[in-house]
């Protein structure tokens, strides 16, 4: 089903309100399925699909054998395209749950701190190491063979913590594209990047940074990047490219009128930091991305 007022799919998903959540695995010999988007979080298993592009608000990768990938973010486009994958013997596995799922008695829970953490940096998208696939590969696939009894909730809450305590996965959407706050968790640092969020299309200024928060700029410098692991410079570049992203997919509007618009001075400067950072132009980004449009 769809909502005929969108430009991207908006996916009605079979999950009942009487089950905890859903799950579906399927075999095929090609994705068909256009780029779609949903309320519900999503946990997408996929193998034998090596070649496969997956593609998550603005990340867009080749996938290789396995892929696994947490989804929580409302509304965050996301598609898996034929591409190059020549396999007819692919195997998807896909759960979906309701975000009131895990109540917030739940989440404020000291056993549910992992698992809490993880789905706010699902927000943007999570794709997780083969490490981690192979350590619950054998839960996904005992929950896709057997019946949704009470056991297969205990094995969904098992499955969601083993991912939970993997540190090096990768967030795939940048937060500014995918409409979500930062998952930062100190408060200071939160101050900061709500104004670079709203103020990125101006100039920024380290000291007026630095002022926010009643720091150095040198100091708030060294704090930032530990508390972020990235620079100010690059997170303000990560928000500004976000941005423009976001207008680049969702209008028609130049391109020179957006790099300007997001706080870049400097076309031929933008066009080459977008191509280092997504692969292509932004003219290319802009064609790629609406062919996997479907409009309803």
């Amino acid at each position: 089903m769809t909502d005929s007022s969108s430009p991207i799919l908006n996916e009605v998903t079979p999950l009942s309100e009487a089950d905890y959540f859903y799950i579906v695995d399927r075999r095929k010999e090609e994705f068909t399925y256009p780029m779609h988007c949903h309320e519900e979080y999503e946990l997408n298993f996929v193998m034998n699909a090596r070649g496969v592009k997956r593609i998550v608000g603005d990340s867009s990768e080749v996938i290789g054998d396995m892929d696994l990938v947490l989804i929580t973010g409302n509304d965050l486009e996301h598609v898996w395209m034929q591409n190059e994958c020549t396999s007819k013997n692919i195997r998807e596995i896909t759960i979906q749950f309701a975000p009131d799922t895990f109540p917030e008695s739940w989440m404020a829970k000291n056993q549910f701190l992992s698992i809490k953490q993880m789905f706010e940096k699902a927000r943007c998208g999570l794709s997780f190491p083969l490490e981690a696939i192979l350590k619950v590969y054998s839960l996904l696939d005992n929950m896709a063979t057997r019946k949704l009894g009470f056991y297969s909730v205990i094995h969904l809450l098992e499955l969601l913590y083993q991912l939970s305590l993997f540190e090096n996965v990768k967030v795939l959407s940048s937060s500014s594209y995918a409409r979500t706050d930062s998952f930062s968790i100190d408060s200071r640092i939160k101050k900061v990047q709500r104004f670079i969020n709203s103020n990125y299309d101006k100039v920024i200024k380290l000291s007026t940074l630095a002022d926010i928060v009643g720091m150095t700029p040198e100091s708030f410098s060294r704090f930032f990047h530990l508390s972020t692991g990235k620079t100010v410079s690059d997170y303000i570049l990560d928000v500004r490219i976000g941005a423009a992203i976001r207008k680049i997919v969702d209008t028609d509007d130049f391109i020179s009128g957006i790099c300007y618009d997001c706080g870049f001075n400097n076309l031929s400067n933008f066009n080459r930091i977008f191509k280092k950072k997504k692969g292509c132009s932004p003219k290319e980004f802009r064609e790629n991305y609406k062919k996997k449009k479907v409009i309803i």
